[in-house]
């Protein structure tokens, strides 16, 4: 994500005022700071790999890599690239990993907006192909009722293979 603070319009800065965690705002407060962030933008990148690709490198090593591939997307000669918690292989631009950045920098906050609302709606379409896991409900956390639906349908193509579970321990994969 990519914002010049310089050109934002005093609508546009008011407009993301309630931005922080993804996880301190509930569903429909995503919802409606999602537009507001991608009007307010100037790039946006969005990147995701397959359960399997997370199974063969690991999923730090998975997440750090789509990260960088993100923060190249949309970086700017010159721009400083905050990143929260972990910084990333060297990709070309000056970057800044900030712990918990995502209640400490707008841009930050608003890309884990952008990111928790296409997860979310990715679990969504998932649930309608995969109903017998209800990923509408849990959107992919590891619930009560996701660990039993695990135990009862066995893992779908969704579900990472490599992830450590006890609803996982009681299959024979």
């Amino acid at each position: 994500m990519l914002f010049d603070y310089q050109t934002l319009s005093t609508r546009e800065l008011r407009s993301l005022a309630a931005l922080n965690d993804s996880k301190q705002h509930d569903h429909a407060a995503r919802e409606e700071l999602y537009p507001r962030v991608l009007a307010s933008a100037h790039a946006v990148a969005v990147v995701s790999r397959s359960v399997r690709s997370i199974d063969g490198s690991g999923l730090h090593v998975t997440n750090l890599a789509a990260l960088g591939d993100a923060l190249a997307a949309v970086a700017r000669e010159g721009c400083l690239c905050l990143i929260d918690g972990f910084a990333v292989p060297d990709f070309g631009h000056e970057q800044r990993a900030i712990v918990d950045g995502d209640a400490t920098s707008a841009a930050i906050a608003a890309a884990s907006i952008i990111a928790k609302v296409t997860r979310d709606r990715f679990m969504h379409r998932a649930d309608a192909l995969h109903p017998a896991w209800q990923f509408a409900t849990h959107v992919g956390y590891s619930t009560p009722e996701h660990r039993a639906a695990i135990a009862r349908h066995g893992v779908s193509p969704l579900h990472r293979l490599s992830f450590q579970s006890t609803a996982y321990e009681q299959l024979a994969l």
